[in-house]
């Protein structure tokens, strides 16, 4: 009996073509990167144009395949028009929707602008792109991942408007999963507890000027694993999903917590 784990291609990407939102930074970057390393062809999808080529191009160096389309995922227009030019160029498998922002306020200080902002690039922004990716899968199905997060499941201090934004991003993971059976279209989210990303070195530097290293430790020992994860362990988490070895898994919340859940 052959032992699947024996593989040569296991959580290999070749053949595949991915488009992946948020991806000049952070989780995104990491997401495609691996992608990339493991056979897949990447569109870097990113409203930061300079730094979605600068992500392209180191693809490129290490030997991949990749193509940056500057978007804003809140404009359906320009969301349309990037994955008409992925339709035109061939099948789409797999589109990752990492594009994101956090605010950090409970409900009484959270603006309304703040509000509309978080529901606008994390719900709206992923509704879009689902909206037009899954145009383009259904002819021959494929694999979305969504980027959720603990927030959305649990009570976290002073997260009011972005654990609203991720609670509603699982709720569409799990429409879409649903809705989109018949076409082979697998849908999945990841929740990640926290993450070492550039956004956490900033606001550090904004908040707690003279003190980073010390709050960093206190963020860190937060979790039960006694560390914040890494942007490259969610990429490994992305590569399982969206590969053909997780063909059997769809409308599910993945947690990558460190134990948050259980073991606090």
């Amino acid at each position: 009996m052959t032992n699947p784990s024996s593989k040569p291609n296991s959580f290999r990407l070749d053949g595949k073509v991915a488009a992946i939102t948020g991806a000049a930074s952070g989780i995104g970057r990491a997401i495609a990167l691996r992608f990339a390393e493991n056979g897949a062809s990447v569109n870097v999808i990113d409203r930061n144009e300079q730094d979605a080529r600068k992500v392209t191009l180191e693809i490129v160096a290490a030997g991949g395949s990749a193509t940056a389309f500057p978007c804003d995922v809140t404009d359906f227009a320009a969301v349309k028009s990037v994955f008409e030019k992925l339709a035109a160029a061939g099948p789409l498998n797999i589109l990752v929707n990492s594009a994101g922002v956090s605010n950090v306020g409970k409900l009484e200080t959270t603006t309304e602008e703040d509000f509309e902002r978080i529901f606008r690039v994390n719900v709206k922004g992923t509704f879009l792109c689902m909206k037009a990716a899954v145009e383009v899968m259904k002819p021959s199905g494929g694999a979305i991942l969504n980027l959720a997060s603990i927030a959305g499941s649990a009570g976290i201090p002073d997260r009011f408007a972005y654990s609203m934004s991720k609670g509603a991003v699982i709720a569409m993971t799990l429409s879409v999963a649903q809705d989109y059976l018949r076409y082979k279209i697998r849908c999945n989210c990841v929740s990640p507890a926290r993450i070492h990303t550039p956004f956490v070195d900033d606001y550090l530097r904004k908040n707690y000027p003279g003190r980073e290293a010390e709050m960093f430790g206190a963020l860190s020992k937060a979790q039960p694993i006694g560390r914040m994860g890494e942007p490259e362990e969610v990429a490994a988490v992305a590569l399982f999903l969206c590969s053909d070895e997780a063909s059997f898994v769809t409308g599910a919340d993945y947690p990558l917590d460190g134990g948050f859940f259980n073991l606090r």
